[in-house]
């Protein structure tokens, strides 16, 4: 979960998916180091044909592009970074920890933390991810529990718990 605070309390609750084995989402104590609307990851995204079908759809910049096709960066709007490559954007939930080592969140929680904070705003990052690697079962567990976040086919793409407050709707 990230949470905005204001005065010490918070004021808005959104689900993440943080940094995946393998790239685990660095814990500590942070600054906003800058800001960007449109911004877009310079080392991941996908590769696709000349037809524009994705080929591998988890690629790193330097992974070989067949000819005829491209390397797409992956888009990351709201991007607020705190650490090195590391910051918190709107992004695709799957239910467990799937980023490079980002704060992902719905759209709209992005949005709203956006426009709150500023260059400066302290962040600060805690929690755990389990350092075994995701077995297929364990994914398939957490879709068969019909989380929201799991997979956009399972229901809505947010929980209304954690709906924005009323002056940001």
């Amino acid at each position: 979960m990230a949470y905005l605070l204001q005065d010490g309390r918070p004021v808005l609750a959104s689900p993440i998916s943080s940094g995946r084995y393998g790239h685990l989402t660095r814990n500590g104590s942070f600054k906003i180091l800058d800001k960007e609307r449109n911004h877009y990851s310079s080392m991941y995204g996908k590769i696709v044909d000349g037809r524009g079908n994705t080929i591998v759809a988890d690629a790193d910049a330097d992974m070989r592009v067949p000819p005829g096709g491209k390397f797409i960066p992956a888009p990351m709007h709201y991007f607020m970074r705190f650490s090195g490559a590391d910051g918190m954007h709107a992004g695709y939930l799957p239910g467990y920890p799937a980023s490079h080592g980002c704060v992902r969140m719905p759209e709209q929680y992005a949005i709203a933390i956006f426009s709150s904070v500023s260059v400066g705003t302290p962040v600060t990052v805690f929690g755990r991810t389990p350092v075994g690697r995701y077995s297929e079962q364990s994914r398939s567990t957490m879709l068969r529990r019909r989380n929201g976040f799991a997979d956009p086919r399972f229901g809505p793409p947010f929980d209304p718990r954690f709906a924005p407050p009323f002056w940001w709707r």
